[in-house]
């Protein structure tokens, strides 16, 4: 994911997708290949003895998903969710396997095509959010948008100890009305 990167045919990257949206009030990205979906805000099943930033499960098509809120993470203020507020499904690696995770944000703004002459390293000093997990900053319209390196957000031991609560819990059965959520 750095300038120098090359897609099949050996071309280097001219630009990327990403998915941008909002944690209290800023920008924030992520490549859109990590991503599987993004859905309406849903009430999440709080997990005893979870880490702090660990909101609870939900149901999705009879699978057990955690969801996790950035912003406890990043120690940012946590709001009630709102009408806008969605959780987007992305697949981390944990122990060389994909696994699903919904991040709640307060709103999705939407699918972007940046260019990556328009990415600058992350600062130094200044960010709310912990430059090891900066990509870079996207410079889009008369905003920046900070690309979140989604691999290095949470330590494989948080990422580990939030599947281990979750997969202690009984899976959903699966009826006719879930089965499109």
């Amino acid at each position: 994911m750095n300038q120098s990167s090359s897609n099949q045919d050996g071309a280097a990257l001219q630009s990327i997708q990403i998915l941008s949206f909002v944690l209290d009030g800023d920008w924030f990205g992520v490549e859109i290949g990590g991503i599987q979906e993004v859905l309406e805000y849903r009430t999440v099943t709080k997990v005893p003895r979870t880490p702090a930033f660990m909101l609870g499960v939900i149901n999705l098509r009879g699978k057990v998903i955690p969801v996790v809120d950035l912003r406890r993470h990043f120690e940012m203020k946590t709001p009630e969710p709102t009408v806008d507020s969605c959780i987007i499904i992305i697949h981390v690696e944990i122990d060389g396997e994909s696994t699903a995770l919904g991040i709640l944000a307060d709103r999705v703004k939407e699918v972007l095509e940046i260019d990556m002459s328009n990415i600058s390293p992350p600062p130094k000093i200044g960010s709310r959010v912990n430059s090891n997990f900066i990509y870079g900053m996207a410079r889009h319209d008369d905003n920046f948008i900070i690309l979140l390196r989604l691999a290095r957000v949470f330590s494989s031991e948080e990422l580990q100890r939030v599947m281990e609560q979750t997969e202690t819990l009984p899976q959903p059965e699966v009826s006719s009305e879930n089965q499109g959520e």
